[in-house]
């Protein structure tokens, strides 16, 4: 293509309910600011002449207690931007810390879907660590590029829950943060580019991370819609949310102290309350209303939004703010422009007290409908009142502080005009969508010009297309161990052979394989993954497969691993006849060596983009970040065009492990080394045999009744 072709990006975004209309911002910690960027952020870009499309994938819900909205799977958002809704996990609704063990699925959803359009993606933007790891994947399977926006990240939130007196089990049972930490760190790894809102979360929060790389991220502010937030004028219809403030408040013509966000503790609302309470001089001169999300009863909110309206209400109740406080139960997304402009017409203030802000979309939205700010100092608002110069910051634990500067926007007149001119005439020239658009394609496409992902998929021969489903086992500990199960399984093999494709796929050398089949008269296999996943070979012919070569030496650095791997203890390099040009394999001494994550850590800091595989216990393997057994084998599938959910996939040691998640039917024989991959218990497609090695299989087959016209495509473990 030519380097300056219209683009085709791809948006994902997992968590929350995302839809083009009318968003529930605030019904829960997963639906807020995030969900309202992406779907901005494909519109905005979809206005752009250099965009050919824009799809945002987010996970499909179908739940009687959400909209049916979210089930569509496809809903239009303009002339060349669409919300594309794939399945993964159960078909409810559930909260993003239950997503993790389904993002493999979605991975492979994602892959499929995208072989499926007219050509695949330019770019992958990921938002939030959920998506980065499906991001992550796809970017390997595909070199397409990765670019990625945190919008929050794990290590920060992590660091303030410790400092509120959280214990590490506590936070990892809620919030699965080693599977977050993880994540980021494989996105901060092989992300081409990272967006940032604001320069502080490069230096504050992103500075957390072993991989840190600031030379690779970008400040791209987000924007406002500044046709849906401006100032008050004759043709806007009447604030909905007016006749509820004139109920619950005994003079609702006072001036509106207004905090808007979702129910979350972290947004600090408790803090504001108090402060007000304790300022008899800031009761008198205004009013204070606290809209956070929609309730019908508290009870029915989850444990953490319950605790915050209790202390809200504590909090009124104690300093007995009854017609001075307003906590209206509802609200839609099309009342919050009106409550902004009622807000500014009755010479109010706009306030975020939250702990810490990660940008704030909610201070933009209300400065361009001329509302003057007071905003925590930690995060985003100190770019936001920086650029803009509409406000003032404070610590948002001072409770004086907090109403020190309220009462000083509130009773000097000039400084309130000067802060909402200025936040009026700077949003239009630092926050609009059109500004961000094209900032951001000014950073994405010198990473397009330069990089081509691998498109070419040789067509399969007619012999192929009747083989629908395929058959890939590991080795060791897996097809060998049992003479005479391994005797039943060729008899199966051969007697089946026109309907399946065989592979095997095994952290073994080829020259090793080979000797291995002919010595225990294996049948020839169809595919050959060797040396975990780093080469392909295809028929008795034995061709290799040159472009998943190429593919897999991107940013490969074999001499610079060495050097970063001669010096940690309990590693030595194994004889050169295990070595090959992309896996460096080492013993594993557990006694001395650290543990594996703390090696991957070590690796990360020297800014070493690798896959290192431990085996057996006692087997280290590093190889390129874009080879494993498990991309292979995608790889290897959608060459012949074989559905992933007809692919019997069985491994026995942690080395197999990516092979097993996502869509595959996935079987762990029984070995003393199967418990490398308990952490697959709870995948719903990975079945656990009772019979050890060759066994296993053939008691898979039977399982899944692999020769069916249809096999089984998911089974409960046992």
């Amino acid at each position: 293509m030519p380097a300056d072709h219209p683009l085709f990006i791809l948006l994902i975004s997992i968590h929350g309910l995302i839809r083009g209309e009318h968003l529930e911002l605030g019904r829960d910690a997963d639906t807020g600011g995030q969900t309202k960027y992406v779907v901005e952020l494909a519109r905005a870009l979809a206005r752009h002449d250099g965009i050919e499309q824009v799809d945002l994938i987010t996970r499909r819900v179908v739940d009687t207690s959400v909209s049916s909205d979210y089930a569509r799977p496809i809903e239009e958002l303009a002339d060349k931007a669409r919300i594309v809704r794939l399945e993964a996990g159960p078909a409810a609704y559930i909260a993003k810390e239950s997503l993790w063990p389904h993002l493999d699925t979605l991975a492979d959803n994602v892959y499929e879907w995208m072989h499926n359009q007219t050509r695949l993606p330019d770019i992958i933007h990921t938002h939030y660590a959920d998506a980065g790891y499906v991001g992550v994947r796809l970017s390997k399977a595909t070199g397409i590029p990765l670019i990625h926006t945190g919008h929050s990240l794990g290590r920060d939130k992590w660091r303030r829950l410790m400092a509120m007196g959280t214990t590490i089990e506590q936070i990892e049972e809620r919030y699965h943060m080693a599977e977050r930490f993880s994540a980021e760190e494989d996105v901060l790894a092989n992300a081409e580019l990272i967006i940032t809102s604001t320069r502080n979360e490069i230096e504050d929060q992103y500075g957390l991370y072993d991989y840190y790389a600031p030379e690779k991220m970008a400040v791209i502010p987000p924007g406002t819609d500044l046709k849906l937030f401006h100032p008050a004028s004759k043709e806007d219809s009447p604030c909905q949310l007016a006749p509820t403030l004139n109920r619950l408040l005994k003079d609702s013509s006072k001036p509106m102290i207004l905090a808007l966000c979702r129910p979350d503790p972290r947004k600090n609302l408790l803090t504001l309350v108090e402060a007000y309470g304790e300022s008899p001089s800031l009761q008198q001169l205004a009013n204070l209303v606290v809209v956070a999300g929609n309730r019908d009863d508290i009870r029915d909110l989850s444990d953490s939004a319950q605790g915050m309206f209790a202390e809200l209400l504590l909090a009124i109740d104690l300093h007995e703010l009854y017609g001075l406080v307003a906590l209206p139960k509802h609200h839609n997304s099309d009342d919050v422009p009106a409550i902004y402009r009622q807000a500014a017409d009755s010479g109010g203030v706009f306030i975020n007290p939250a702990l810490t802000e990660p940008f704030g979309l909610t201070l933009l939205e209300a400065a361009a409908c001329g509302l003057p700010l007071v905003a925590t100092e930690n995060g985003g608002p100190v770019d936001i009142i920086g650029n803009c110069r509409n406000g003032l910051l404070v610590d948002p634990l001072d409770k004086g502080a907090i109403a020190s500067a309220l009462k000083q926007l509130l009773t000097d007149q000039a400084l309130w005009q000067r802060c909402a001119s200025n936040g009026l005439r700077h949003v239009r020239t630092h926050y609009s969508w059109d500004a961000h658009a094209s900032s951001y394609l000014q950073r994405i496409r010198p990473i397009t010009d330069r990089h081509q992902a691998r498109r070419a998929v040789p067509s399969p021969s007619r012999r192929e297309i009747d083989r629908r489903r395929a058959l890939f086992t590991a080795i060791d500990n897996t097809l060998l161990g049992d003479v005479e199960a391994l005797r039943k399984f060729i008899e199966t093999v051969r007697r089946h052979r026109r309907q399946f494709v065989f592979g095997i796929a095994t952290g073994r050398r080829l020259d090793s394989v080979l000797k291995l089949i002919r010595a225990y008269g294996i049948p020839s296999p169809d595919v050959l993954i060797t040396s975990l996943g780093t080469e392909i070979h295809y028929s008795a012919q034995l061709f290799g497969d040159i472009a998943w070569s190429h593919h897999i030496d991107h940013v490969w650095t074999p001499k610079v691993l060495r050097r970063a791997l001669e010096g940690i203890p309990g590693l030595k390099p194994q004889g050169k006849e295990e070595q090959s040009r992309y896996k460096l394999s080492y013993f594993y001494d557990a006694a001395e060596a650290p543990p594996l994550v703390e090696i991957q850590s070590i690796l990360r800091q020297r800014e070493l983009s690798v896959n290192a595989i431990l085996s057996f216990g006692q087997y280290l393997d590093v190889i390129p970040a874009r080879a494993s057994k498990g991309q292979a084998l995608r790889y290897v599938l959608n060459q012949r065009r074989i559905p992933l959910e007809r692919s019997l996939v069985t491994g026995g040691s942690g080395g197999d492990e990516d092979m097993l998640r996502g869509n595959m039917l996935g079987v762990v024989v029984s070995n003393r080394h199967w418990e490398e991959l308990s952490s697959l218990r709870d995948n719903e497609r990975v079945y656990f045999a009772q019979g050890a090695h060759c066994r296993g299989i053939l008691e898979a087959i039977e399982h899944y009744n692999f020769f069916s016209s249809r096999p089984q495509d998911s089974a409960p473990s046992s």
